[in-house]
């Protein structure tokens, strides 16, 4: 749909409004504006800047800030036009910066501040969209945002502590992995030609790896080509719908790591929950947005069955328990919240149950991995320079026999 740049005068106060907006033809957009009492000025379309208006990416940590500032500002009473200018100015991501004046503009052009934020969806999803029109038509907008500001620093943090668990392994590995093709190369063919010279022969896992040094010296570019056309393929291949849900049902059921990942995915589904009940959401709309946000398609697929059988009039609990991706102790505590009426404090303390879970076996793998990597790493060094070395403890027995 075009994007039309306007500017229009209020019809009571004369007050001048630049702002666009979206509509089908040039009279639609004139018309759209005479019925918010605004007079036009001049109106023209945008030309060449198609989706422009949707935004950019922004990190997490951008967009906790500018929520909790936000919930900070309107609680202390400022009007929304004014923080948001407020926080354009003060924000030093360029994508955050042109995303805000946008919304303010469309805020000080008649639009709620939800519909807004609707026109940015890769800066505010489908659940801060959500909270936020709650917050609006509940008149607990501040209440809202920092309910929502808590909710993405919990997720923040919570991904924070999986990358920095997952970053020294990763690190080791791929130091490892460098130094041995580094010796394959380099440094065992200069002993293979030593070697050679010797004329006896050479201890098996000496020659085994002497040969096996000569084949990625030959092959090098083909098993770098391959590797990463391993690694393309295997990413290109769970973007398709069989493979989403191919490696989604398997990394759940992988040992110590399945747990990690399934009880990740269960805190973002009962702390996203939470926060839009006790935001006022519809049971059904939170579902279907929990169901977006939940990132594994498996348990996706059972939100949505229960979804469907909650319209028919089962409870929560009740629905979600035909699934086995839901544990029974989750099951139990989301009964026992239907049962008092307070759900959402259920939701909250099985998140945070999960989350410190998740936190406490993250602490003891990287305590455990730590010296595994470390062995590895010697094991994998020690053992090339074991076979090196070999041929040079016999070299006793070597010059004795000639």
């Amino acid at each position: 749909m075009p994007s039309f740049a306007y500017v229009a005068r209020e019809a009571g106060s004369g007050r001048e409004i630049r702002s666009s907006m979206d509509a089908s033809t040039e009279q639609a957009a004139i018309a759209a504006l005479l019925n918010r009492n605004l007079l036009v000025v001049s109106i023209q379309e945008k030309v060449g800047r198609k989706g422009k208006t949707s935004g950019g990416k922004v990190g997490l940590a951008d967009l906790v800030l500018f929520t909790r500032q936000l919930a900070t500002m309107v609680d202390a009473g400022l009007a929304m036009v004014q923080s948001l200018q407020t926080l354009a100015d003060q924000t030093t991501n360029k994508v955050m910066r042109d995303v805000i004046r946008d919304v303010c503009a469309r805020v000080e052009g008649g639009d709620s501040f939800s519909e807004a934020l609707q026109k940015h969806p890769k800066v505010f999803n489908r659940l801060y969209v959500c909270m936020v029109g709650a917050g609006e038509r509940g008149g607990l907008l501040a209440e809202i945002l920092a309910r929502l500001a808590t909710y993405l620093e919990n997720t923040a943090r919570l991904r924070k502590k999986v990358k920095s668990a997952c970053m020294y392994p990763a690190a080791v590995t791929i130091i490892a992995i460098g130094i041995t093709i580094f010796l394959l190369v380099r440094v065992v063919p200069v002993f293979g030609e030593v070697y050679s010279n010797f004329g006896s022969k050479l201890p098996g896992p000496t020659l085994a790896l002497i040969q096996l040094s000569e084949f990625v010296k030959s092959n090098l570019l083909y098993i770098m080509g391959a590797s990463v056309g391993i690694v393309y393929g295997w990413f290109a291949y769970i973007k398709t719908k069989n493979g989403r849900e191919f490696w989604d049902k398997t990394r759940i059921q992988l040992p110590i790591f399945g747990a990690i990942a399934h009880k990740i995915c269960l805190a973002r589904f009962t702390r996203t929950m939470a926060s839009l009940v006790r935001a006022g959401v519809p049971i059904l709309e939170v579902l279907s947005i929990v169901a977006n946000t939940v990132g594994n398609v498996i348990m996706e697929k059972a939100i949505r069955t229960a979804s469907t059988d909650i319209e028919r009039g089962e409870g929560i609990s009740a629905a979600l328990g035909k699934h086995p991706v839901f544990p029974l102790l989750i099951i139990r505590m989301l009964s026992a919240g239907e049962q008092t009426g307070k759900i959402e404090t259920m939701l909250e303390r099985i998140a945070t149950f999960l989350e410190e879970e998740v936190e406490t076996t993250l602490n003891g793998l990287t305590s455990l991995i730590e010296p595994l990597l470390i062995v590895f790493l010697g094991v994998t060094v020690g053992g090339i320079a074991i076979c090196m070395f070999l041929p040079i403890f016999k070299l006793a027995e070597l010059v004795n026999a000639k």
